[in-house]
């Protein structure tokens, strides 16, 4: 793994203008929400990953299993869209998917430039397991809060996604966000 030297965090780190002491401190809500964030997604990926870890494979072969299961004959070039990865970072995770069964990979038939995927029969009961023990928390905590939240929760992590990606990603969702445009 890269390390990162001092000088580079301390450049990545550095605030827009120079300051004396601390940067202040975002509003403890905020920050309630943000740890809020990494322990329910700890949560969220805990039995998935149980299972992966079973056939050899981690939370990488679970994206890209996802939304290869969810899009049959999806291009390679759209999937390293959907991750924002490079082919580098795809290259080894995909192989080990196709070279396992899960994953089939053909070129296309219009272009043979092409890399269409498909996930096998296999691949694809893996794959909605998976869906249904995430379903199955999130409907549990949606139950929790209350029905009638579901609207305002998916909102929310709507518009927690970059402006620019919105439109991108709202064509991969199964039904359409209302946002109150």
């Amino acid at each position: 793994m890269a390390d990162i030297n001092s000088d580079a965090l301390n450049g990545l780190l550095a605030p827009a203008e120079p300051r004396e002491g601390k940067a202040p401190a975002p509003d403890a809500r905020l920050i309630t929400i943000i740890e809020l964030l990494f322990f329910a997604y700890r949560d969220f990926t805990r039995d998935a990953d149980a299972i992966l870890a079973k056939f050899g494979l981690g939370r990488a072969h679970h994206r890209v299993l996802h939304f290869v299961d969810r899009n049959p004959g999806l291009r390679v070039a759209d999937l390293l869209e959907i991750l924002k990865i490079t082919k580098q970072s795809l290259a080894p995770v995909l192989k080990q998917l196709i070279d396992a069964g899960w994953i089939v990979q053909q070129t296309g038939i219009a272009d043979r430039r092409e890399r269409r995927l498909r996930a096998t029969a296999r691949g694809s009961v893996l794959a909605r397991r998976l869906d249904q023990l995430q379903a199955a928390r999130v409907s549990g905590a949606l139950a929790a809060c209350g029905r009638g939240n579901e609207d305002a929760l998916r909102r929310f992590l709507f518009t927690m996604i970059s402006a620019e990606e919105r439109g991108r990603v709202e064509t991969l969702l199964p039904e359409p966000v209302a946002t109150g445009r």
